[in-house]
């Protein structure tokens, strides 16, 4: 923890000439990205589905930055020294400060409670820019699935079951045509989960992005430092996605949607 206090003092020491107060704050934003750029290449194979653990890393690899962050502004002490971090503010708002004690210096719009509304209010937005594309996303699935359902000849080797065994009977053999009617009829059960899963989407697509409102009661009982991370994260998060699906969109109508992106 002694070399994260130790490089955010140092990052904020550079920007203070400009920033004054608020340049700890900013060294926690730049931090933050330094963090997220180093996850990209994991956060873009995450977005191309890569391997299944792809999608975990990013978020499993900022706990320790996060808690070692938490730990940084909640901490008297750090290496048996007092914490110098402890002093430094966001305008009028201590970054150990928690909402809680802000209430208690001057209520919600004090001082200190106005810069704590500020950071939900951005959160916020972060979040309902989040909610917005994930309703998208799951509507735009759901419909795939909808259209591949409803239109049989666009999935490769989904066909009826009388279809498959004509097919295989003009293959010349018995073999064949219990091959295609067997292929057939596990067409037709590929269709009915299609529907199921359908279903489930469009369920959870009414839920899943309003999961991203809960980073706002995360940063209402942690420090104002913590809370700052967050929001930097997830505005990242949400941007980063909407530009690996603006490249994957792009390069699939350069390449007429025959062939996969490469991001």
């Amino acid at each position: 923890m002694s070399v994260f206090t130790h490089l955010v003092a140092e990052l904020g020491r550079l920007l203070e000439p400009v920033l004054a107060q608020s340049a700890t704050a900013a060294a926690i934003v730049l931090f933050t990205v330094l963090v997220r750029l180093a996850l990209h290449p994991l956060s873009r194979a995450a977005f191309r589905g890569a391997t299944p653990a792809a999608g975990c890393l990013p978020i499993l690899l900022q706990l320790p930055v996060f808690f070692v962050m938490y730990q940084a502004f909640s901490s008297a002490e750090v290496g048996g020294k007092a914490n110098e971090l402890l002093g430094h503010r966001l305008f009028a708002a201590p970054l150990g400060a928690r909402w809680t004690e802000a209430l208690g210096e001057g209520g919600p719009f004090g001082a200190q409670g106005l810069v704590f509304l500020g950071l939900f209010g951005a959160i916020a937005v972060v979040a309902a820019w989040s909610a917005v594309r994930g309703r998208r996303t799951a509507a735009s699935v759901a419909a795939a699935a909808a259209a591949a359902v409803a239109d049989p000849k666009k999935p490769a080797g989904r066909v009826a079951p009388k279809a498959g065994a004509k097919a295989g009977a003009k293959a010349g053999t018995k073999a064949g045509t219990k091959a295609g009617a067997t292929a057939g009829t596990g067409a037709g059960v590929m269709a009915e989960v299609s529907a199921e899963q359908q279903e489930v989407m469009r369920k959870l697509g009414g839920v899943l992005p309003l999961l991203s409102f809960g980073t706002l009661i995360t940063a209402a009982v942690v420090p104002l430092a913590a809370g700052l991370y967050l929001l930097t994260t997830t505005a990242w998060s949400v941007a980063e996605r909407a530009w690996l699906q603006y490249r994957k969109e792009r390069a699939e109508r350069l390449t007429g949607g025959g062939e996969r992106s490469s991001l």
